[in-house]
């Protein structure tokens, strides 16, 4: 990508044109337009204060023109002045590839406005972050009506409505036959089992919905757009006044701007969350990979470093009464029997304790009053952790550890944090950290602990990662903090009784459909341990095979939550399967990974689908335990396409079909509760 500028000299105004590789940004009198070779978006300048005129999907040539009079971005009334734009080629860093950025910047009265437009060669998207400075008033007051309250519509006066005050995008559109789906997600997965909520509907008067995800669809001519909402689930959002989009009629709009008055200040820049707009022109299919396609863009996928079957022993519920030294080389000598990349140690590693410990009472609150906290524990590790990991070498396990910031202040100590981080990578070459024990409450604490995360890729060449831990309180969820590395999505405990293959299949079958299923860390336990506890349940663990469980998370980052030293010996059966897993888990997450068949539920044909290119990818298929060993499942393969299906996991055999209705394709497996990867070609 390389950037290229120009300042002509026209009769009605100075035009200024920038682009790299195939993204462009071009103002030219009162006309700014930015696209790619896919996507354009071209808006009045409005001295800065962008207004939508039209947006073009040129893969189907399709263009929504805007009916808008009011600016894209609004929190207040006052006239713009002193709009600008600077144009940068930003190269890729390893986590985040080339793009082109946009900054458009001018003033609202007391208020500074800079809206960066992020662009991408090949991606239908226009990413769009902002930041104020100075005074921003009357958003605390910006709060909706409920329909219940208003009155019935008799007149054209009985139909008018409050104006929202703070939008972070808008698109108006003419017409009437606008269909939307708002979709939003869950994660506080200790306490939440059903992770993906879809509401559809037909674009009516003015109505709040809830959600990171907005699809429109063109009802009388096909295509339209993605809202992407760059923030945390719906219900942990800052400064959340339960809407983050609302649509009237053919105006639709994102809300929500994660600041209030108090945090935005003269003395700083503060960012509110931030919006994607994707275009689509085509079907469902269309939207995903359009959707898609963007979110691969937040952090590129390294196989050596994204790339993992990780072990971390918590799942068997030792806590930290176990991990030492020699408990740790242990595990190490099983965890290569079974395949194992990267072995984490959980809270214990350090001298401090956690409110976690099994053997002391401990805190998340004023980590260094203790000056050794972040210490290896000299009783457990007297030879602190070289050992362990010199022995991880040998056998070609990475370590991880286990790391908590300290919350008191919205992370106040971030420096510290970030210093220790720094310091454990350049003493042990640890790359991987999971981050745990969270709440982020407030503006301050969002930026420090963003601060936290920066600052350690910076010092270590973005060479470290962050294992997001989303299991309780207010965190990133799944469309914010995404460069940072993947997410731990849940804690199942057979202790507990709540471990079912198909609950955790289930789960990331959802989100696959709206989330990339690569960055998601999926667990699979000990199936041997606590049978007791699921007694005569069809769905215990126990009834299915331990390479079955293993499957179940291919489609995202495997997660083995147990301790090896408790397997039996048949366990470390499925070192074939996870190191065959292995040489083809790198092109299989680098597609757009969909679901395809049913909804798991224990006795389902389900499955994921991996679009790698336009004519190959992978079908990874599951029969659950149903009596039927054959079965049509819908795929997003295309109607009447002859296909050859080559087995290169699990049990089936290499064939040729003829794709039907609704891509369905006929798929054989004998056995219950088994699985088949096939490597698909479209002839």
């Amino acid at each position: 990508m390389k950037l290229r500028t120009s300042i002509l000299s026209l009769s009605l105004a100075v035009a200024f044109a920038a682009s790299a590789g195939d993204c462009y940004s071009i103002l030219s009198g009162d006309t700014l337009k930015m696209g790619n070779n896919l996507i354009e978006r071209v808006y009045l300048w409005n001295n800065g204060h962008l207004i939508t005129c039209r947006v073009t999907d040129k893969t189907s040539g399709k263009t929504l023109v805007s009916a808008a009079k009011n600016p894209d971005f609004t929190v207040n009334r006052a006239m713009p002045s002193d709009g600008s734009l600077s144009v940068k080629e930003l190269k890729n860093d390893g986590i985040r590839p080339d793009r082109l950025v946009a900054t458009v910047s001018y003033r609202l009265g007391d208020l500074e406005v800079e809206r960066s437009y992020r662009l991408y060669d090949g991606v239908p998207a226009i990413a769009v972050d902002t930041r104020l400075r100075g005074t921003l008033s009357g958003v605390a007051a910006d709060k909706e009506v409920s329909a219940a309250d208003r009155s019935n519509i008799e007149h054209a006066e009985d139909m008018k409505v409050k104006p929202v005050t703070a939008v972070l995008d808008r698109l108006s559109l003419p017409g009437q036959h606008w269909h939307g789906s708002a979709v939003e997600f869950r994660d506080i997965t200790d306490w939440n089992n059903n992770l993906v909520d879809r509401r559809d509907f037909i674009s009516y008067r003015k109505t709040n919905y809830r959600g990171n995800i907005l699809t429109v669809t063109d009802g009388e001519n096909g295509g339209g757009f993605i809202f992407l909402k760059e923030a945390p689930c719906s219900g942990v959002q800052l400064a959340y006044k339960n809407a983050d989009f609302i649509s009237d009629f053919g105006n639709f709009m994102v809300t929500g701007l994660g600041v209030d008055e108090k945090n935005v200040t003269s003395d700083k820049w503060t960012s509110t969350y931030g919006t994607v707009l994707c275009t689509f022109g085509g079907d469902e299919l269309s939207a995903l990979q359009a959707l898609r396609s963007y979110q691969k863009q937040c952090r590129v996928l390294d196989p050596d470093r994204d790339e993992m079957v990780m072990m971390n022993t918590w799942g068997d519920r030792s806590q930290d009464a176990k991990v030492n030294e020699a408990f740790c080389l242990a595990e190490l000598d099983r965890a290569a029997a079974l395949g194992i990349t990267l072995f984490q140690i959980d809270d214990g590693w350090q001298a401090g304790k956690s409110p976690n410990s099994a053997v002391a009472n401990g805190s998340f609150k004023d980590i260094y009053a203790n000056a050794s906290y972040w210490t290896p524990d000299p009783v457990k590790y007297p030879r602190g952790l070289v050992p362990i990991v010199e022995r991880g070498k040998e056998l070609g396990i990475e370590i991880g550890l286990w790391f908590n910031p300290s919350v008191q202040n919205d992370f106040d100590d971030w420096e510290k944090d970030a210093a220790t981080i720094v310091g454990l990578w350049r003493d042990y070459g640890i790359r991987m950290f999971k981050i745990d024990g969270l709440t982020v409450s407030s503006k301050l604490g969002e930026e420090n602990l963003r601060r936290l995360f920066d600052h350690v890729l910076e010092q270590t060449g973005n060479r470290v990662m962050f294992n997001l831990d989303a299991t309780a309180s207010r965190r990133g969820g799944y469309h914010f903090f995404n460069e940072y590395g993947n997410i731990f999505l849940e804690n199942r405990y057979t202790d507990w009784g709540n471990y079912y293959p198909y609950w955790t299949l289930r789960n990331l079958w959802m989100l696959s459909r709206y989330v990339p299923a690569e960055k998601l860390q999926i667990e699979f336990l000990n199936k041997w341990r606590n049978a007791d506890k699921y007694k005569n349940d069809r769905f215990a663990p126990a009834n299915y095979d331990f390479g079955y469980l293993f499957s179940i998370t291919m489609a995202g980052q495997p997660l083995a939550w147990m301790e090896a030293s408790n397997l039996p010996d048949e366990a470390f059966d499925i070192k074939p399967l996870v190191e065959a897993y292995k040489r083809v888990s790198h092109d299989f997450h680098s597609g757009t990974i969909l679901p395809v068949g049913d909804e798991p539920s224990g006795r389902s044909w389900t499955g994921f689908q991996s679009l790698t290119s336009g004519n190959e990818g992978y079908l990874l298929l599951y029969r659950e335990d149903n009596d039927k060993p054959g079965a049509m499942i819908p795929t997003w393969l295309p109607e009447g396409k002859k296909v050859s299906l080559v087995p290169v996991l699990g049990n089936g055999k290499k064939y040729k079909a003829k794709v039907g209705a609704d891509g369905t394709v006929p798929v054989t497996i004998d056995r219950p509760n088994d699985f088949v990867m096939y490597k698909y070609s479209i002839n």
